[in-house]
C-alpha cells in the first residue's frame, strides 16, 4: 500500500521554517493513486492527469476541511469524465453534501453534472462496522467522538492493514478494533492542540499531546509505528516537542509530499 500525504494539517497556512516558508495543506491522503482519504487537499498536490486516476474518495465527515478538494476536482474533471469518482461514506456525509454543498447554490450540483448519465460524482454509502471492498482495498469504518458524525477507517491490503483515525478525542471502538487486528501495520492519528489548550479540544472533540499518548495506549502495540496528523499549523512546533516528550518509538509527525509504503 503506498500513501501519498497531500495534505496533514487542521488548517492550510504558510509557515515559517527552517529552509524557508512551508506550506500547511488540509488533509488528503492519496492511497494506490487511486483511492483518496478525506479530499481536504485534492487539486492544490495533483496534476490534471494525477487527479483523472482518482476513482474512490472516503471521506471521514463533513467538516469542511476534509472536503474542500471536492468542489475544485469537480471542475477539473467535467469535460472529461470516463466514469464517475465514487465518493464513499456514511449516509450522514454523503446526505450533507446533497444538501450543503452540491445544492446548485453553494456548489453546482456535480452529482447530476454534465449529465445525469454520467455525473462527476456518484455517491457510495458506507454502513458502520461492515467492511466494503473500494478499489481493491478492504474497508471497515468505525465510529469515532467528534461533533458530527465521523468515523475512522480500518484500510486493509492483502495481508496489511492501516488504521486511519478521522477527526477524534477520546474514543474507544476504534482502538478495540485496532488492538484485536493481526494484520495491523501502522496508525494514522490525528493531535490539532497543544496540551495548554485541551479545553479547546475537548470542546472542538480534537486530541492534545497527552491525550494522544492515552488513547494510543489503548492499542496496546507501544512497538506500532503511528503517524500523526491534523495539527494546527499555528501550533506545529510546540505540538511536535510535546509529542517528542512521550517517547513512543515509531512516531512521525507527518509533512506533505511525503510518501509511506506499508
Amino acid at each position: 500500500m503506498k500513501i501519498r500525504v497531500l495534505g496533514c494539517h487542521g488548517s492550510d497556512s504558510l509557515i515559517g521554517g527552517a529552509q524557508g516558508p512551508y506550506q500547511c495543506r488540509t488533509c488528503g491522503f492519496l492511497v494506490n493513486e487511486t483511492v483518496m482519504v478525506d479530499a481536504g487537499t485534492i487539486g492544490a498536490a495533483l496534476h490534471l492527469a494525477e487527479q483523472k486516476r482518482i476513482r474512490h474518495v472516503l471521506l471521514t465527515h463533513l467538516h469542511f476541511d476534509h472536503i474542500k478538494g471536492l468542489p475544485m476536482l469537480a471542475d477539473n474533471l467535467v469535460d472529461d469524465t470516463v466514469a464517475p469518482v465514487v465518493l464513499t461514506g456514511t449516509p450522514e456525509v454523503l446526505g450533507g453534501l446533497k444538501q450543503h454543498i452540491f445544492n446548485d447554490q453553494v456548489y453546482p450540483d456535480f452529482l447530476q453534472l454534465p449529465n445525469p448519465q454520467n455525473p462527476v460524482f456518484s455517491l457510495q454509502p458506507l454502513d458502520i462496522g461492515k467492511e466494503a471492498e473500494i478499489s481493491g482495498l478492504r474497508v471497515l469504518p468505525i465510529p469515532v467522538n467528534h461533533l458530527v458524525p465521523t468515523v475512522g477507517f480500518l484500510i486493509r491490503e492483502g495481508s496489511a492493514s492501516v488504521l486511519y483515525s478521522g477527526d477524534t478525542f477520546t474514543t474507544e471502538e476504534i482502538w478495540r478494533v485496532a488492538a484485536r487486528e493481526p494484520s495491523l501495520k501502522a496508525a494514522f492519528i490525528e493531535t490539532s492542540f497543544p496540551d495548554e489548550m485541551e479545553d479547546l479540544a475537548r470542546a472542538s472533540k480534537h486530541l492534545t499531546p497527552a491525550l494522544f499518548g492515552r488513547e494510543f495506549q489503548k492499542i496496546g502495540r507501544p512497538d506500532l509505528p503511528v503517524y500523526v496528523y491534523h495539527l494546527k499549523p499555528r501550533f506545529r512546533q510546540n505540538i511536535q516537542q510535546q509529542l517528542a516528550r512521550l517517547k513512543i518509538p515509531h512516531l512521525t509527525v507527518l509533512e506533505e509530499g511525503q510518501e509511506i509504503h506499508i
